[in-house]
């Protein structure tokens, strides 16, 4: 609660500084809208549908990105503890493309894919995979041998040795990497959202904001750019924060 209270007082204290840089006129308003004026855009987008028709849009594209790379990457962690030449493969395979940003794809995903949401899906998953993939074989290597011993000891399977051992013994790791790959799909997504445009009449939040820049649009931009954060902000401390208090906590590695 002090924590929320904090934040409310220094976003409460932004909107202040920038309400008092508008009045000083020192930017014209085109460029730079009153608080006001972004907020009344942002209701009215709302209103008329706009904002929410984007918002589903893009939480389902990166949802589904999402849901693809977390497999891939649980699949790949899993594989790499069962054959240590694909460990080797799939470590090399890190090395190579975590650096490589989705955008930097784009020419190729174009080429083979076209520009529909399945290249989006393609650049979230390419996101979404390496650095989840990378703190599980980190959180599967962490595993205390202990742990290992007892399961063979009581004969459970590899794939149980899996899901009942190392899943679990790995978790503050796969949620640590789940948090950095959904800001990885999050900004890989508004980025491509604003190059592919819309797809079928429908676009989500990245091509609102390419819209508004076109048309200067300069308030409902800074609305969209708001929403965008606020999305990021609630997933980051409502979602994620969930997640981490039940499922640590039903795990022991949580107070």
């Amino acid at each position: 609660m002090k924590n929320n209270i904090r934040s409310f007082f220094w976003v409460t204290m932004i909107f202040a500084l920038w309400q008092i840089v508008y009045l000083t006129k020192t930017f014209p308003e085109v460029l730079f809208p009153s608080p006001t004026s972004v907020i009344t855009s942002l209701l009215d987008a709302i209103l008329d549908g706009s904002m929410i028709q984007a918002i589903g849009y893009s939480l389902w594209v990166i949802f589904m990105g999402l849901f693809i790379g977390v497999f891939l990457a649980v699949s790949f962690s899993f594989l790499s503890i069962r054959w240590e030449v694909f460990e080797s493969f799939i470590r090399t395979c890190i090395s190579i493309a975590h650096p490589l940003p989705g955008i930097a794809l784009l020419p190729l995903i174009i080429l083979w894919i076209g520009t529909d949401s399945k290249a989006i899906i393609f650049i979230i998953v390419h996101s979404v995979l390496w650095p989840l993939a990378l703190n599980l074989l980190t959180g599967f290597q962490a595993v205390p041998e202990i742990y290992i011993q007892v399961g063979r000891n009581i004969g459970l399977s590899r794939l149980k040795m899996m899901l009942h051992i190392y899943l679990p013994a790995s978790l503050p790791f796969f949620i640590s990497g789940l948090k950095i790959s959904w800001a990885r799909a999050w900004r890989a997504l508004v980025s491509a959202e604003m190059i592919f445009g819309a797809a079928g009449g429908i676009g989500g939040i990245g091509w609102l904001i390419y819209k508004n820049r076109v048309f200067m649009d300069t308030a409902g931009l800074f609305a969209s750019i708001i929403v965008i954060i606020s999305i990021g902000i609630m997933v980051e401390n409502l979602l994620f924060a969930f997640i981490e208090k039940k499922t640590l906590k039903k795990w022991g590695m949580h107070s």
